[in-house]
């Protein structure tokens, strides 16, 4: 089942990460869709607060991928951040980055990982965002999907 929502502000966005972090735990895969500033990080960021990593979470454009440990929290949950944009659909370098290993012991987010991932998981959370072109109030759509 698809789930939707309208998100005006990056607090919604934010918002909603958290909301989602509450139905995730170690081994599942996030991938994320959508055009330049849809609020793909901020999610992300909402997804980290609600997992309750450590550091500031910010897009891993430059570096590809960031891992953030778990906090003090025993409930904390270790995330990794990828931006498979640049990554262009190469899977040799996807496979350098070893996700499957932090599969076990993390959330996996990645952004820009749709039909480049998804194998990664028997199943993965689906994050489609939009933009609309003349405002800044994004929508978001949700569903796990199985890898069948």
């Amino acid at each position: 089942m698809t789930n939707m929502r309208t998100l005006p502000t990056v607090e919604d966005t934010e918002a909603l990460g958290r909301e989602l972090a509450a139905q995730l735990q170690p081994g599942d895969l996030v991938v994320l869709d959508g055009p330049l500033g849809a609020g793909k990080t901020a999610l992300t960021r909402g997804i980290a607060a609600g997992l309750g990593v450590e550091g500031r979470v910010s897009s891993p454009t430059f570096i590809i991928a960031r891992q953030h440990r778990a906090g003090s929290d025993p409930r904390s949950i270790a995330l990794v951040h990828v931006d498979a944009y640049r990554l262009g659909g190469d899977l040799d370098e996807l496979d350098a980055l070893d996700l499957d290993t932090d599969l076990h012991d993390a959330v996996v987010v990645v952004e820009w990982g749709l039909g480049v991932v998804e194998h990664l998981a028997d199943r993965h959370l689906r994050v489609l965002l939009r933009r609309e072109f003349d405002s800044d109030i994004r929508t978001a759509e949700w569903e796990w999907v199985s890898a069948d």
